[in-house]
C-alpha cells in the first residue's frame, strides 16, 4: 500500500489507530513517520479524512478515489453523501471511534471491495437496500428498466379508463414476475411504485433469495411478494403461478458475453456472483430461457422487459423470428442514459388455437 506524505498525512498517521493489517501495508518510512508524528495531537475533521483517503486510494489505483472516500466518511457520520453534510459537520473533528470506523471501511475498499459492500447498503430508486457479497449489486441504469415498467402500467390503466369510464379499477392489480431478483432492487421498487401490484421473485442463488427477503421485510413489502429459490432452467414452473398467469416478466439477466468476462473490473471478479453476469458464449443463454418460459406463464398480450447488451436487440429479434411458436414480438427498444440500446419491451400476441 502506498501512502503519500504531507502535513495532513503526518497528522492522520498518528491519529489513526494502530492496526496489524494497516501497519503491514505501510512501508518502513511511513511506520517511522507515524512514530515521530504521534507527539502531536491535532484534531481530524471529515474533510481531512476525505482528503487523506482519497490520496491513499489514488496512490493504490483504487477507482473513484474521491467518491469512495466521501461515501465512507459520510456513512460513518450517518449521511448519504458528503454534499449533504452541513458546513459545521464537515469541520467538526471526529471521535477516535469514528476515525477507527472510517479506517476499517477504507481498508476494505483498499482490497477492491465495492463501496456498496463496504457500506452494507445502497440506494436504488427511492429505496435504501441492504447489500451483501456476493449478491449482484444493482446498477444505476437498471433504474430506467423499472421506470419503463411503471410507465407501461400507467399507460394501460389510462387506456382502460378511456375505453370505459365506468369500469372499476382492478383491486388486485398486475402480477409481476422478476427472474434473478438479486437484492430485490427491481421487484421491491415496482411494488412500492405500483401499490396494487403483487409479485413473484426468483433467484438461483440462495444468498440472493435471503437478501431479497430481508429487504422486503425492512420495507414492509413482504406480504405482497413471494420470493423463491428457483432456477429458471428448472423443468418445474407451476410454483411461479400462485396467482395464475402473470401480466409482466421483468429481468436484468446475465447477459455478458463469456469472452468478455475476463475484462470486468477487479471489484466485480473478486466479490460479485459471476453467475449473475455470465450469459454464455452469446450472452443470451438465460434470455432465451426466459422467452421460452413465456409460453407457460405469461398472459396473452403480456409484456417482457429485459435489460440486455447493446448487441442483443437485433439478436433477440432474429431469434424470435426463428421461433414463431412463442408468439412474441419486440415492440420497443429503449436506450440507456449513455445512448446505448439497453432495454427491450417484448409483447406476447394472442395464443393461437
Amino acid at each position: 500500500m502506498k501512502v503519500p506524505v504531507s502535513a495532513l498525512y503526518r497528522k492522520l498517521l498518528c491519529l489513526l489507530p494502530h492496526n496489524g493489517l494497516l501497519d503491514s501495508l505501510l512501508n518502513p518510512h511511513h511506520c517511522l513517520l507515524r512514530q515521530y508524528s504521534c507527539s502531536k495531537t491535532d484534531l481530524v475533521t471529515p474533510a481531512d479524512l476525505v482528503s487523506y483517503w482519497k490520496g491513499v486510494f489514488k496512490a493504490n489505483e483504487i477507482p473513484e478515489a474521491q467518491a469512495s472516500s466521501e461515501y465512507i466518511v459520510s456513512h460513518v457520520l450517518g449521511a448519504k453523501t458528503f454534499q449533504s453534510l452541513s458546513a459545521v459537520s464537515i469541520s467538526t473533528p471526529l471521535s477516535a471511534k469514528q476515525q477507527d470506523e472510517v479506517q476499517q471501511l477504507c481498508l476494505k475498499r483498499l482490497q477492491r471491495m465495492p463501496v456498496q459492500y463496504v457500506l452494507g447498503e445502497w440506494d436504488f430508486q427511492d429505496l435504501t437496500l441492504k447489500m451483501k457479497p456476493p449478491v449482484f449489486i444493482p446498477r444505476p441504469e437498471t433504474e430506467e428498466l423499472v421506470s419503463l415498467v411503471v410507465d407501461d402500467e400507467y399507460k394501460k390503466l389510462s387506456s382502460a379508463r378511456c375505453k370505459d369510464i365506468w369500469q372499476p379499477p382492478d383491486p388486485l392489480g398486475p402480477v409481476i414476475l422478476e427472474i434473478g431478483c438479486g437484492s430485490g432492487a427491481i421487484v421491491l421498487s415496482l411494488l412500492r411504485k405500483l401499490p396494487q401490484s403483487r409479485a413473484i421473485a426468483i433467484d438461483k442463488l440462495e444468498a440472493a433469495v435471503n437478501l431479497t427477503k430481508e429487504n422486503a421485510e425492512r420495507l414492509q413489502l413482504q406480504k405482497r411478494v413471494k420470493i423463491l429459490h428457483h432456477d429458471v432452467f428448472s423443468s418445474s414452473w407451476e410454483c411461479l403461478l400462485p396467482w395464475g398467469l402473470v401480466d409482466t416478466i421483468i429481468s436484468n439477466p446475465p447477459y455478458v458475453f463469456h469472452e468478455d468476462m475476463s475484462h470486468l473490473e477487479a471489484e466485480i471478479l473478486s466479490y460479485e456472483d459471476l453467475g449473475a453476469l455470465d450469459g454464455g458464449h452469446d450472452g443470451m443463454k438465460v434470455i432465451k430461457e426466459i422467452l421460452n418460459l413465456t409460453s407457460y406463464i405469461l398472459k396473452d398480450f403480456g409484456s417482457v422487459f429485459l435489460e440486455v447488451d447493446p448487441r442483443h436487440p437485433e439478436m433477440v429479434k432474429n431469434w424470435l423470428h426463428s421461433h414463431p411458436e412463442l408468439s412474441l414480438l419486440v415492440s420497443a427498444i429503449h436506450k440507456d442514459f449513455c445512448g446505448k440500446p439497453r432495454f427491450l419491451h417484448i409483447q406476447k400476441c394472442e395464443r393461437r388455437s
